[in-house]
């Protein structure tokens, strides 16, 4: 059964994941766009073979910079917008609650929270994060996705949300040095929304904006804002004490290990760095970090 429903899709070469994606939403969704940042493997000929619309725009290391602009140039003729990534997709007792609730929610909801499962080396990381709830449907004209590097969460501009029961799955199929280099990445561009919290850098971590967020987003806010204020690289020793120990990671076995390791001590503890490096390049001076920023890594970050 089609839902009044088009799903968004960002891809650069997701040969790998996008297949998986598209069969398991092909069902519900009236329209999908693809949105590709010039991908050079099979990406666009998988998605040609699903009758998805293939927009391209250039990738600038933003997620929420891409998928406003894909709400703001695809012609989208349904009521209502779901948002996944490639390597995500619905299981089918979600799909289910889909068809069931979707068509007679209330005039007043604006978007629906799901729970996300997350896969790590094929296994469910049950204890330690689960779960987590993400808002990824919602009418159109009535969210965007909030201007974050980091952490970014769909915005509701009216209404109110509601929380399905069932889940959707972040399973990646890619080996662990892709995950690592992958964190790389983001190392960097959360650093940048730690030193945004802590000294208002472009204004893109002001409080008042988390009035417009799904509760558990403005939740997960509140615990970074209160992560900002602990000392560097003892925080992510405490943050994978929390995660590993007090939550029950452990429970997951050499994966659950590996996972919280990476994601949570790893990880952080390079976003900490990031911090040191740029605070002894340029102390706390504002204008100093945003050219260093540009100058070094390339984030040309306007104030908001």
């Amino acid at each position: 059964m089609n839902l009044d429903l088009t799903v968004i899709i960002l891809t650069y070469n997701e040969e790998i994941h996008l297949r998986r994606c598209l069969e398991n939403i092909k069902n519900i969704a009236r329209t999908i766009f693809v949105i590709d940042s010039y991908s050079t493997d099979r990406t666009l000929e998988i998605a040609q073979e699903y009758n998805a619309i293939i927009l391209q725009n250039k990738w600038e290391n933003n997620h929420a910079k891409q998928l406003n602009w894909a709400l703001e140039h695809a012609s989208i003729q349904t009521q209502w917008v779901l948002r996944l990534d490639a390597d995500e997709y619905l299981l089918p007792e979600l799909l289910d609650e889909l068809i069931r609730k979707v068509p007679v929610l209330p005039g007043d909801v604006s978007g629906v929270e799901f729970k996300r499962r997350h896969y790590f080396l094929d296994k469910w990381m049950k204890h330690g994060i689960y779960p987590v709830f993400q808002l990824r449907l919602f009418r159109y004209g009535k969210g965007i996705c909030e201007q974050r590097l980091m952490d970014e969460h769909i915005q509701l501009l009216e209404g109110k949300c509601v929380v399905f029961e069932n889940d959707f799955v972040d399973h990646n199929l890619n080996n662990l040095s892709s995950f690592c280099h992958k964190h790389i990445n983001y190392a960097i561009r959360e650093a940048i929304d730690l030193l945004d919290i802590e000294l208002d850098l472009f204004g893109y971590s002001k409080e008042e904006d988390m009035k417009i967020l799904a509760a558990q987003a403005i939740h997960k806010r509140m615990m970074k804002h209160r992560y900002v204020r602990m000392p560097l690289f003892w925080r992510s020793f405490v943050y994978f004490c929390y995660r590993y120990f007090l939550k029950g990671g452990f429970l997951e076995g050499k994966e659950g290990f590996l996972w919280h390791f990476l994601q949570c001590w790893w990880y952080r503890t390079l976003v900490d760095a990031k911090v040191l490096e740029i605070k002894r390049a340029c102390g706390t001076d504002k204008e100093k970090i945003r050219i260093y920023l540009e100058r070094v890594y390339g984030f040309n970050l306007v104030k908001k």
